[in-house]
């Protein structure tokens, strides 16, 4: 069993990336789980045909008791789709609410051990502890580091590294989710290398992602035979098959404004 997760600064395409390489892993035969790790409770959506779920945190926080098939919705192709959810807004630790609900999940129900592959999606970067709670539990094996070439979304980038690093974590690999950058692609790759990994997939700005997930799906199931398809399902098949991974080396502030300039 695979158990990635998917770091990277909030808005630049966590959940659209997790949610076709969910798609496209299940499309191949694979049991796929994905567990949403943001508070606004999105990595399922287009999964499950725009619908949001009710997430484990909220169902606690009513003081329910909670049964597997109230918190775990089956989505396109039998993708298992949790959504972890967050304390209510100005009370608590959204991180410690990833523990918490994780905890719970594994008291009522299967799915994690009935699994080949497990997604959580993970946001913004890692300097709050709570957010490392799947690395620090032991449920994750690989992690993945998502961004664009512009400075901001790097700068978040190389602050996840320094919180693998701090860690012992391994990097599993790089992805680049465009945004229109110049030479945005040579940049994320120079960015990549320079942290002992490398560019596992460049996902190029196509309108055709945002189409999909307004009308509530991926890519993969809406448009199984477009071009950008293609693209999530060459980076679901690196993701399966990769069996190497680095301790990353951190770039410095300057050389992040070097790359990027």
């Amino acid at each position: 069993m695979k158990q990635i997760a998917i770091y990277g600064k909030g808005g630049i395409g966590k959940s659209s990336t997790a949610s076709n390489v969910a798609a496209a892993c299940a499309d191949e035969g694979y049991r796929v789980t994905i567990i949403g790790c943001d508070p606004k409770s999105d990595s399922s959506i287009t999964l499950l045909g725009g619908h949001r779920i009710p997430t484990v945190m909220d169902l606690m926080q009513q003081g329910m008791e909670i049964t597997e098939d109230e918190v775990v919705f089956e989505g396109y192709k039998g993708v298992r789709c949790v959504e972890v959810g967050g304390p209510e807004p100005g009370i608590g630790c959204a991180g410690r609410g990833i523990i918490v609900a994780i905890k719970k999940l594994q008291k009522i129900s299967t799915v994690m051990q009935d699994s080949d592959l497990i997604i959580y999606d993970v946001p913004g970067d890692i300097v709050c502890g709570g957010f490392a709670a799947p690395i620090r539990k032991g449920l994750v094996s690989e992690t993945y580091v998502l961004t664009s070439g512009e400075y901001m979304p790097l700068y978040a980038a190389n602050n996840i590294c320094k919180g693998f690093a701090r860690l012992g974590n391994p990097l599993s690999g790089v992805i680049c989710n465009s945004r229109n950058a110049e030479n945005e692609e040579d940049i994320v790759r120079a960015f990549a290398e320079e942290l002992g990994s490398e560019l596992l997939a460049f996902i190029p700005k196509v309108d055709l992602v945002q189409t999909c997930e307004r009308a509530g799906y991926s890519v993969i199931e809406k448009e199984p035979d477009s071009d950008i398809a293609r693209v999530y399902r060459k980076l679901a098949r690196a993701i399966m098959e990769r069996d190497t991974a680095c301790e990353p080396k951190p770039l410095t502030d300057e050389r992040l404004r070097e790359l990027t300039g």
